[in-house]
């Protein structure tokens, strides 16, 4: 009867443990849907130090708390995100389109909040993404 009772509850503890995985891991890996118009958009600024500067003071006002000081997703507020934060210095991050940068940082999606009342100038939003685009 003991092995019956063990067996059955490792076989639970089992099952939540990949239930919490699957969850993390789809959560994590959900695609985003990119709208046309931004998959061309281009950058309209240069990325020289100081219109960088200006993306880093605005990062750090607006996107450390949950991306984290360097992008890598491990803000303070990060631990109480559903969704896993992608490092913004990775290959894939850095792979995209500049407007898909832009979609993503400023239109956002679920957990990651519409920026474009927060950050009305469209040229400082650029200047964010030259900022996360010397991230390493």
């Amino acid at each position: 009867m003991r092995k019956v009772i063990f067996k059955t509850g490792l076989a639970v503890v089992a099952i939540g443990i990949l239930s919490f995985a699957f969850m993390s891991f789809t959560a994590y890996q959900k695609p985003w849907d990119t709208p046309a118009k931004y998959k061309t958009m281009k950058n309209p600024t240069t990325s020289n130090a100081e219109n960088v500067a200006i993306g880093k003071a605005l990062y750090n006002k607006h996107c450390k708390s949950c991306h984290g000081a360097t992008g890598k997703g491990d803000g303070p507020k990060a631990v109480n995100l559903k969704t896993k934060m992608r490092n913004l210095a990775s290959a894939e991050v850095k792979g995209l389109s500049p407007g898909e940068w832009y979609y993503r940082s400023f239109i956002g999606r679920d957990e990651m909040p519409n920026f474009e009342t927060k950050i009305p100038e469209v040229n400082d939003r650029w200047y964010v993404i030259n900022y996360l685009l010397t991230l390493k």
